[in-house]
């Protein structure tokens, strides 16, 4: 054999073993998780709450630029539930900022302390930022209070407060917190009437108004998407394991809340 044909006899073996090497390689690579499985939603009887309740975190300064101080950072403290106690106004308002318009709620403290002070917190730190109206029945509620944030969920699973025993009733506009067949069990979930229901006043624990939709409001929180019905929504569960993603794939109807802010308060446009 030449000496260039060993040559040549010596680089076809180096290029048959590389492939070999690289195919064994790409052999070993974990695969690609599959998309997770969309469970059965379920059709909860009442307003209820299986889980607890965003905000995304507000972009940082541009780094590397002297004296500039990063916004914000209001998912940080919603991670810390425990610190989030602060004593709401005896009166406040909130203004939503939807993709079906803007309205405003009125919170009375005097109605729910307990819960005029958890949507206080929850509002001030932009817990409902981004969250999506997850579940709505026609002539009956608009639900929402699951983060869009998996993480924040997480950290509000098990912070349940205790009962405000009602003293309003759930009448069309009221905005009132969920909850489960167990006392104490509130968390971070609430909805608003759509009509009257007064058997709610009575349902388990009672469920306790703490606000109601100001002026022409309705006319905004009436038209969120319903056409999932109760039966065909998405599950709590999944939802707060898997955050907006989850929704947006196999719910893209729905609407979110934009914002959700302090109207009339330093908080309404602190950066």
């Amino acid at each position: 054999m030449t000496q260039r044909a060993r040559a040549t006899a010596w680089a076809v073996l180096l290029m048959t073993t590389a492939v070999v090497l690289n195919s064994c390689k790409k052999q070993g690579e974990p695969a690609q998780s599959a998309a997770p499985e969309q469970p059965k939603a379920e059709a909860p009887a009442q307003p209820s709450a299986t889980a607890r309740a965003d905000a995304k975190p507000e972009p940082a300064a541009a780094a590397g630029k002297k004296g500039s101080e990063p916004k914000h950072n209001y998912v940080k403290e919603l991670l810390v539930p425990v610190k989030l106690k602060e004593k709401a106004p005896e009166t406040y308002k909130v203004r939503f900022d939807t993709t079906r318009g803007e309205f405003a709620i009125t919170v009375t403290r005097a109605w729910a302390p307990l819960e005029a002070d958890r949507f206080y917190n929850l509002v001030k730190h932009h817990f409902y930022d981004d969250a999506a109206f997850f579940r709505v029945v026609p002539n009956f509620v608009v639900q929402f209070g699951i983060s869009a944030n998996p993480a924040v969920s997480a950290a509000w699973r098990h912070v349940e407060m205790k009962d405000d025993p009602p003293s309003q009733t759930n009448k069309r506009g009221t905005i009132t917190f969920a909850q489960t067949g167990n006392a104490n069990s509130r968390g971070t979930q609430v909805f608003i009437n759509l009509k009257d229901n007064p058997r709610l006043d009575h349902m388990g624990q009672g469920f306790a108004p703490f606000g109601i939709v100001d002026g022409n409001g309705m006319n905004v929180v009436e038209m969120m998407y319903d056409g999932y019905g109760d039966s065909a929504g998405p599950d709590q569960d999944q939802l707060e394991k898997q955050g907006d993603p989850y929704l947006r794939k196999g719910w893209p109807k729905l609407d979110h809340i934009k914002s959700a802010t302090l109207v009339g308060t330093s908080d309404s446009v602190k950066q």
